[in-house]
């Protein structure tokens, strides 16, 4: 008998409830050591033994040969050692396959010790997939008894978390990120994530391990693989959680979901977020024609994600971001107005309950500003022009709904991104205004303000609130009311910057238009009226230099006798505009800081207090609003005069406001299904179109015709200069008087030449 076999055969006892003889133990280890070419024969000759005793069912001998090997592996680190764990591996899994599960747990208990063992020496043809496929197996265990049941997922949890140590940064190899791996390893732990409350532990304490529950363990293993993934291995190792929440209906309930998708942003690595919230965003549209409940549930995970996923970034395509939660929104204006997930009514088989397609709508547009909060401020920016461009305006822009849904479905759609545009301008601070609202936001935001839909104006002057008050302020104007010392509000004031200047010098004559035209309309409610007066109060308090002052007072006495003769408006309109302007100068006058104007007002006040009554009943100043006498209005001549003593422009103030129509003013009549829309939108954009393509025009006369062409055209202007240039050059000795000498020398730099001759 050799040798390595009588020493193998020593460390059985008679009774194999003596356990290991650990004298016999030392020698074989010296000798495996000193002799290892022998470690892969010792090992085959366990495993020998180690059969046959399973077949006998001699487990007290299996549990020495197994606990044999564990020191064997344990302290042999030599190039052999790839042989040896050979004979090991076939041994565990003669454990795995048997039907005792205390066998499975053993084996598996073996293998988490082989699992941490770092190797010295590579391995090219040692496989993995059995262990893989088995302990994914033990996981879904169904044994009756629910200890042992409970016993046997643990052991499956960390015979995969195993598997993972052991393969996942050795590049010899077979890839665990593999989809043939990673669809039986993720779907088994998260199984065993959902049992929380179907498993429960074992009231034996033994060990910390055994203390743990299959769903706290699971938790550390899904998160200890997760950490370790790579760029290239995301998407594998999150599309198997995407098809276990779909083979599962586990979107409907939104909560597994979302918890399984906050471990797996709080777990990888933070630059690699953006692709998760991209492979959500590929299964949303995947989904487009899902349930509501199923593509809510997407849209709130990817809502919860895009909140942890704010310490990253959001990746380079941001826009698309966006694009595909509006098309969302669109899709499902379209599935409430027909009633059908295709084009077609009749191929639609599933019912579109019309209250889960409005959670959904909800549940995007919050999306969408959970995404914007994660921007900074030059990003937001681009996606509030990238939606502003997708709401559709009649003449302006095609409809975005479907051919079906007509009118209505344009209106529901412009709501829809209103209301998304709103999320992205909360809390939204940028520095300089010129950027906040370029022209190529402001104008169709504007054109909105005149639309005959209440709720969509009201949006809009919430999103002109939002993005102009940077210091938060805009509460301290709610409720409307007469404030006496302003100094109770504690606004947060700065002084005005050059781009605050520039923009109201470009803008604030479209502004004050838009919003004198807004206050006419007639189906605005106490609601708009208390918009208005925070815009306008914002305006002055956020972006009011000395000239903005003045138009601000001139509005405010345009609407006053706005309301006293306009006739034809409503008794509450009549009143909630003179009530408004009456407030909004008692505000003015107490920012201005002039003694003599806030004296003016305090006369009138009576008439303010009652005008802000108006608010709250609308009938309240309808006998008093046609029987108003002058001393009791605020006068404009009085106020000019007050303010002129002050430094104040006296010939600007004196003249009455009228809104100054800086564009084309189109009215544009549409039809949809019968009935008629008419939308007034001002085009100034129109203009300066047509004065660049003049001046190009100009430019290229002036670079391809002939000389006489262009001398003709400009006639008068260029003769005076052809006339000084051939004039003989004047004496230098100076001027002599009466003409009858030469004139003084006049230096070509100092020549006086027309504009179109000077290049």
């Amino acid at each position: 008998i050799p040798r390595y076999k009588r020493l193998v055969d020593n460390i059985f006892p008679e009774d194999p409830e003596d356990g290991l003889v650990k004298a016999n133990m030392e020698k074989l280890t010296f000798y495996a050591l000193s002799a290892p070419e022998k470690l892969d024969r010792i090992g085959a000759y366990l495993s020998e033994r180690l059969s046959r005793d399973v077949a006998r069912h001699r487990y007290g001998y299996v549990c020495i040969a197994m606990e044999a090997l564990d020191q064997l592996l344990m302290a042999c680190h030599c190039q052999t050692i790839n042989l040896f764990v050979e004979s090991f591996l076939t041994m565990v899994r003669k454990l795995l396959e048997a039907d005792k599960p205390n066998l499975q747990i053993l084996g598996t208990n073996s293998f988490v010790k082989f699992a941490n063992i770092e190797e010295d020496t590579p391995s090219y043809h040692r496989s993995y997939d059995f262990f893989v496929s088995r302990f994914s197996e033990m996981c879904h265990s169904s044994y009756e008894d629910p200890d042992i049941r409970t016993k046997i997922r643990m052991a499956g949890i960390r015979g995969l978390q195993g598997v993972v140590r052991k393969t996942v940064n050795d590049e010899l190899q077979a890839n665990i990120w593999d989809p043939q791996h990673m669809d039986k390893i993720v779907p088994s732990l998260l199984f065993n994530l959902q049992q929380e409350e179907g498993i429960e532990r074992s009231p034996s304490p033994e060990t910390e391990k055994e203390k743990e529950s299959p769903v706290e363990l699971t938790e550390r293993c899904f998160r200890e693989l997760l950490g370790r993934a790579a760029y290239g291995n995301i998407k594998n190792a999150v599309k198997p959680v995407l098809m276990h929440l779909d083979n599962h209906s586990l979107w409907e309930s939104k909560t597994f979901a979302v918890r399984c998708f906050k471990i797996v942003m709080y777990s990888i690595q933070s630059q690699h977020s953006h692709l998760v919230i991209q492979q959500l965003l590929g299964h949303l549209d995947a989904n487009s024609k899902n349930s509501a409940r199923v593509r809510a549930g997407i849209v709130e995970v990817i809502s919860e994600a895009a909140v942890i996923e704010a310490s990253g970034s959001i990746g380079p395509t941001v826009l698309e971001v966006f694009n595909t939660l509006l098309k969302q929104l669109r899709l499902s204006v379209d599935y409430e107005l027909t009633g059908s997930y295709d084009s077609f009514a009749n191929m639609g088989s599933k019912v579109i309950k019309v209250h889960e397609e409005r959670q959904l709508q909800e549940a995007v547009i919050k999306t969408v500003g959970s995404f914007a909060y994660t921007l900074p401020p030059y990003q937001r920016s681009e996606v509030m022009l990238f939606i502003i461009g997708k709401i559709p305006v009649p003449g302006m822009y095609p409809a975005l709904g479907s051919a079906n849904t007509g009118v209505e479905g344009s209106r529901m759609i412009q709501v829809m991104l209103l209301k998304s545009l709103l999320q992205v301008t909360a809390g939204f601070q940028s520095t300089n205004i010129l950027t906040a609202l370029p022209t190529s936001f402001l104008d169709p935001l504007l054109s909105f303000t005149l639309m005959e839909d209440a709720e969509i104006r009201l949006l809009v002057l919430d999103i002109l609130i939002g993005i102009i008050d940077r210091h938060d302020n805009r509460h301290k104007f709610s409720p409307v009311r007469i404030i006496s010392d302003i100094s109770v509000l504690k606004l947060k004031v700065d002084k005005c910057s050059r781009q605050d200047n520039l923009f109201m010098k470009k803008h604030s004559q479209r502004l004050y238009r838009h919003i004198y035209l807004a206050c006419k309309e007639e189906s605005s409610v106490q609601r708009h009226f208390e918009s208005l007066y925070t815009l306008l109060a914002l305006i002055c308090v956020e972006l009011a230099n000395e000239e903005v002052v003045v138009d601000l007072i001139r509005l405010a006495l345009a609407l006053q006798d706005l309301a006293l003769t306009e006739e034809a408006l409503p008794v509450y309109t009549r009143c909630a505009i003179h009530a408004l302007s009456a407030v909004y100068l008692n505000l003015i006058c107490q920012l201005t800081t002039v003694p003599t104007f806030c004296q003016h007002v305090h006369e009138v006040r009576p008439t303010v207090c009652l005008s802000v009554r108006s608010f709250i009943d609308p009938f309240i100043c309808l006998s008093k609003l046609e029987k108003v006498e002058g001393e009791v209005l605020f006068v404009q001549t009085k106020i000019a005069e007050i303010l002129g003593g002050s430094g104040y422009n006296t010939e600007r103030l004196a003249t009455a406001y009228i809104p100054q129509i800086t564009g084309l003013t189109l009215s544009l009549s549409f039809k949809y299904t019968g009935c008629p829309v008419v939308c007034l939108i001002f085009f100034d954009t129109v203009i300066q179109e047509l004065e660049r393509e003049r001046r190009r025009q100009v430019v290229e006369r002036f670079q391809t015709a002939p000389f006489e062409e262009i001398a003709a055209h400009c006639g008068a202007r260029v003769s005076p200069c052809l006339a000084s240039i051939q004039q003989p050059p004047p004496s230098p000795s100076g001027s002599v008087g009466n003409g009858h000498g030469p004139s003084r020398s006049i230096p070509v730099y100092e020549m006086k030449f027309p504009d179109l001759c000077v290049y």
